[in-house]
């Protein structure tokens, strides 16, 4: 049903026949109370697609409805959160069914000929549900509040009863303290049974009671409420309070711009003056009448106003649409005092909260043609002003609302007027919302103000081209929108100045001597000034512009110091000087500006300045755990970037020979750092030494390899290193890729058989990083970062000697990326499929020793590289299990397989057991191949005794597997090998466990191992025996209702008929929850039903020396 809720309109031909479905399952007596409510619940999801205005009004509403619904209702739990639901549609219904057009009493039968039947009448007793289900906390509050508008509004209700119910509203609003949750609700209950009354009802009726109302709320001052919904409703009460007092009119003198309906407008599209024929058509129907406007009035119109300016949109926006409404009521002159009462709210000593209410009643006033076109010169200016609305608060800035809401006024007036009206005010409405299309920060303001380009059909210059190349979607990207859209901007948000100095870099080859001479030279005193925005632009834009420069001259082949005079190459050196000993505002624009120079071959070699950056870089690697987590990856990347471009330009004696004395500095400073208590510290160094170009790595190698590996390694389980090991495992294979492989080179030099085996060995050991902390499974991002490496580095050492690999290597490392493609986390699983079939699919050359390779290229053809989808459990498993037929990919297919058949995420357990089950369907006629799974399964239980990651879900998998007879071949065989270890392996795994969670997975594989015959099922009947007696109470239930369920399905356990009733009353029938004594008696009967041995407590002996 989701797929309508945009447009619900196409359900209506279908809403009839599934609302009679429902309610025919409803009616029917037969039901039980679960089918029905969940009927109920059905229909509620149908009326929130489709709105419940529409929907109720197909619900049937004779006479013969009204009792039944009434009676159903009655019998409901108002405290019951499972059927709020039911509430709800049942109070909708009876909605509906008050409608019928006869005096109520009619229903009431004999209660009024015989008063000795103490019995509500029909009415009483509608009110009285009505105002109990008005305190409730769900939805069928607002359910109750339009059953009271429909109910007490009846002819014959309200001569009754209007009175006593408005009187109740009064005195429960003004006796309810909203201070507790309960007053909360029960405000809002009543609260919005009035404004539904003050909505529905007819004005003779309710204008005697309107001031008693509004002197009731004002006493209350709902508008001081801390609650956003009581203030609302208090504006949507007050507002309808304001429309009873005036009398209902179409204000001749509002702005009319042809007619609402779109075929008269067309009629009329030949005739001159069809405007004037419109006016004069609206004339006759509202003729202008002077009466005099009651003094409440002035009070409503008061609180509106307040209300524009509310801390929450829900209330301003109430608020708005008072205003509206309440304004087309006015005679011009009061309505014009209005207009300028709402221009204050742009006062600059107003907040942001003021701006945004405002903006949205001058939309409302357009919209209903009340704001009258000699105001637009006092509003447009203002409304230009809002498109740019921007309050620095703190770290952050306000105003992205007001900014959306001057859009939204912008749409509303260029649908209110005539383009006439407008054509002074064109250029500039125009011109501001190009500027938000384009350049505002946020994305809802760039797309609200792109749709609106064009609002006033044709009137805004050059309309057409604008909004084709800045579109809805268009603008939705901030890059698309800075350097394809514009390249002019200036904004103070970092990642707004970064792409608008990007836009300079573009410009600088269309006018490269003007940026040499004259923006350069502005831009140097800005880069040291103490304005700290002005200054990390102008930074930025100093280093893009040099760069740009440094392009164009090399395509002349000369030099950028050509473009740049002496004064602008010293002001550029001096730039982080100067800026150092000020303040150091963001390492990210320094490390941008070092990277840049590097780049741009700027003459600094063997200059102080040279030293000034590397000590720059170096602290910034090594103090990342200083900045906030969200700047860090930022710095530590430009910080790199800085490093690799410093070293190639500067670190060079000639090419390819590395400045010994800044080698030897560098590396022995980063690997010392690899032991650095501070795991960003060793993140930041490790990943510096995978940065260094070849020429600092070669003859450092036999240093670097072994410093990374060490890093690798998980040294104590309770220090958390993880960043640390995956970015060592990520710059080892940077470091292997840098220097290149040669098969019989020097180990210090290249990649060569005297150091890979270590090489591979860490980064498969990175592979068994489970490492787990509050965060959740963060062994992960190691066992990525190794997969990644491990492809890098195969396909590096293959295409250049791939005899360097081992068959051993290489079927470890296929046989841990089967595992872990066969995993439970989707993004991993998708990375390790595509990394093992990039490997298996590498022809130029082949990678060699691939176990199976050809069996995998039968089931992973080239084509599924690209439309194997890994991510979908749907796709990955059925694959994936095929590999538990190749031998040598069993035992890691099924590890990884048991991670997920006995996981927690519904797709993946679902899709993981469909395909475990599909293969072992295939192979039960087939003893040899069933026993060597079940030799395989029982090796990763022995493996990972006690391993709660692999046992717990391996039981669930084990009970899966025994519930549906995957191992009904292993039952003709009494005491099978499998089924007696299976049971050793169970009973060690629960040992001394006090985990809830394993217990009762191995409850469950112990009742599935009933099927076993022979001593293996008099054991595991001792087991289950001894569970009943648990120290847990959910453990003993449980087990007692799985016992239960189990002796029902396995029949043969039990071979006499009144033994088995004798026990499966004991295990239905008691308490196993109550004390442990009581529990034993019941447990021991048990076991002499079934012949078994009771269970002996063990009473711990304690031996007290001399």
């Amino acid at each position: 049903m989701d797929r309508y809720q945009e447009q619900p309109h196409l359900l209506d031909p279908h809403l009839e026949w599934m609302l009679n479905i429902l309610l025919e399952m409803i009616r029917n007596e037969k039901s039980p109370p679960l089918m029905v409510h969940l009927c109920f619940k059905f229909l509620y999801i149908i009326s929130k697609v489709r709105g419940y205005k529409i929907f109720m009004q197909l619900f049937p509403h004779e006479v013969s409805d009204v009792l039944p619904v009434l009676d159903l209702l009655c019998r409901q739990d108002p405290k019951d959160t499972e059927t709020w639901e039911t509430r709800y549609i049942l109070l909708l219904w009876l909605s509906m069914t008050c409608l019928i057009p006869f005096d109520l009493s009619r229903l009431d039968g004999h209660l009024s000929t015989d008063p000795g039947l103490n019995r509500e009448s029909i009415m009483d007793r509608i009110l009285a549900v009505a105002k109990s289900f008005l305190r409730v906390s769900d939805k069928s509050r607002d359910a109750a509040s339009v059953l009271v508008s429909k109910f007490v509004t009846r002819p014959d209700v309200k001569l009754k009863r209007l009175g006593d119910f408005l009187d109740w509203c009064l005195t429960t609003i003004s006796q309810t303290s909203e201070i507790t949750m309960e007053g909360t609700v029960t405000l809002d209950g009543a609260l919005q049974s009035l404004a539904q009354l003050f909505k529905h009802g007819k004005r003779d009726d309710f204008l005697q009671y309107a001031p008693t109302v509004l002197q009731c709320l004002n006493q209350k001052r709902i508008a001081e409420s801390n609650q956003a919904t009581l203030r609302k409703l208090g504006v949507k009460v007050v507002q309808r309070l304001g429309l009873t007092f005036l009398k209902p009119r179409l204000a001749k003198w509002r702005y009319q711009r042809g007619s609402r309906s779109l075929a008269v407008n067309l009629a009329q599209s030949s005739v001159t003056g069809s405007v004037e024929a419109t006016k004069t058509d609206l004339e006759s129907v509202s003729q202008e009448e002077d009466y005099d406007i009651p003094e409440d009035v002035e009070n409503i119109i008061e609180q509106l106003l307040v209300g524009l300016k509310d801390k929450e949109t829900i209330v301003r926006w109430s608020s708005a649409k008072g205003i509206g409404r309440v304004t087309g009521r006015l005679p011009k002159q009061l309505a014009d005092e209005v207009v300028e009462s709402v221009l204050e709210c742009f006062s600059f000593q107003e907040t942001d909260n003021a701006w945004h209410g405002g903006c949205l009643a001058f939309a409302e006033l357009g919209r209903r043609g009340l704001l009258l076109p000699s105001r637009l010169s006092d509003v447009v200016p203002l409304i230009i002003r809002a498109l740019t609305y921007d309050e620095k608060r703190g770290a952050c800035s306000l105003g992205s609302n007001v900014r959306d809401a001057a859009c939204y006024v912008c749409w509303a007036f260029a649908r209110a007027y005539e383009p006439s009206e407008l054509k002074p005010y064109v250029n500039q409405i125009a011109s501001a919302l190009v500027i938000a299309t384009v350049f505002d920060r946020n994305i809802t303001c760039r797309k609200a103000a792109s749709v609106n380009i064009l609002s006033p059909q044709g009137t805004f210059p050059h309309g057409i081209d604008i909004v084709t190349a800045a579109d809805y979607f268009t603008v939705g990207n901030v890059n698309n929108c800075y350097l394809t859209i514009s390249v002019y901007i200036a904004v103070c948000v970092l990642v707004i100045r970064e792409l608008a100095t990007k836009a300079l870099h573009n410009l600088t080859a269309q006018a490269p001597e003007y940026m040499a001479n004259t923006v350069l030279p502005q831009l140097l005193p800005m880069a040291t000034g103490m304005d700290l925005h002005r200054r990390h632009g102008a930074i930025l834009a100093c280093a893009e512009i040099t760069h740009a420069l440094y392009e164009i001259a090399t395509q002349k082949n000369s030099w950028v110091t050509d473009f740049l005079s002496s004064d602008t190459i010293e002001g550029l050196k001096n730039i982080h000087q100067k800026v150092c000993r000020i303040s150091l505002v963001c390492v990210c624009v320094f490390c941008g500006l070092i990277e840049k120079l590097s780049l741009s071959k700027m003459p600094f070699k063997d200059d102080p300045v040279i030293t000034g950056w590397q000590w720059l870089i170096d602290d910034s690697l090594k103090n990342l755990h200083l900045f906030s987590s969200g700047a860090r990856r930022g710095i530590q990347d430009s910080a790199l970037s800085a490093l690799a471009a410093l070293c190639r330009q500067y670190y060079q004696v000639e090419p390819g020979v590395a400045n010994v004395e800044m080698q030897d500095q560098l590396v022995s400073q980063y690997l010392s750092a690899l032991m650095s208590p501070e795991v960003l510290t060793r993140c930041g160094c490790a990943l510096a030494l995978g940065s260094l170009p070849p020429f600092m790595i070669r003859g450092k190698l036999q240093k670097i390899l072994p410093g990374l590996q060490a890093a690798c390694k998980v040294v104590q389980k309770a220090e958390s290193q993880t960043e640390a090991r995956r970015d060592a495992a990520t710059a080892m294979s940077q470091v292997c890729v840098a220097v290149g492989v040669c098969a019989q080179g020097s180990p210090d030099r290249v990649l060569c058989e005297g150091n890979i085996r270590p090489v591979y060995e860490a980064l498969l050991g990175c592979m068994n990083d489970y490492s787990m902390d509050s965060r959740g499974d963060v062994g992960a991002w190691v066992r990525a970062a190794a997969m990644s490496s491990l492809m890098d580095v195969t396909l590096l050492v293959v295409a250049s000697a791939p005899e360097l690999l081992s068959s051993d290597l290489v079927q470890r490392m296929m046989c841990c990326l089967v595992q872990q493609a066969a995993e439970k986390i989707d993004r991993y699983r998708a990375h390790a499929g595509t990394v093992f079939l990039r490997l298996l699919h590498s022809t130029d050359p082949a990678v060699p020793h691939i176990p199976h390779r050809e069996e995998l290229l039968s089931i992973f053809p080239p084509e599924t590289g690209n439309s194997l989808n890994w991510n979908a459990a749907s796709q990955a498993f059925p694959h994936i299990t095929q590999l538990l037929r190749l031998h040598q990919y069993q035992y890691h297919t099924l590890l990884g397989l048991t991670v997920s058949v006995g996981g927690l995420t519904e797709s993946t357990v679902r899709y993981s057991s469909q395909s475990l089950f599909e293969y072992l369907k295939g192979i039960q006629q087939d003893a040899t191949v069933l026993q060597q799974f079940g030799d395989t399964l029982l090796c990763i239980f022995r493996d990972n005794l006690r391993n709660d990651r692999v046992s717990v879900p391996l039981l669930k998998m084990v009970d899966q597997i025994l519930a549906n007879g995957c191992f009904e071949l292993f039952t003709s065989e009494e005491s099978h090998p499998f089924c007696v270890e299976l049971l050793a392996l169970c009973k060690e795994e629960i040992k001394k466990s006090k985990d809830v969670q394993k217990l009762l997975s191995c409850v469950a594989v112990f009742c599935g191992m009933v099927q076993f015959k022979g001593d293996v099922r008099q054991k595991v009947l001792v087991q289950l025996l001894m569970l009943l007696c648990h120290p847990f109470p959910v453990i003993r239930k449980t087990t007692a209702s799985q016992v239960y369920e189990m002796f029902l399905t396995y029949d043969d356990v039990i071979d006499d008929e009144q033994v088995l009733a004798d026990v499966m009353a004991s295990l239905s029938d008691t308490n196993w929850e109550s004390d442990i004594a009581t529990v034993r008696t019941h447990r021991n009967q048990l076991c002499d039903w079934l012949g078994l041995p009771r269970p002996i407590l063990v009473t711990k002996v304690t031996h007290l020396g001399n």
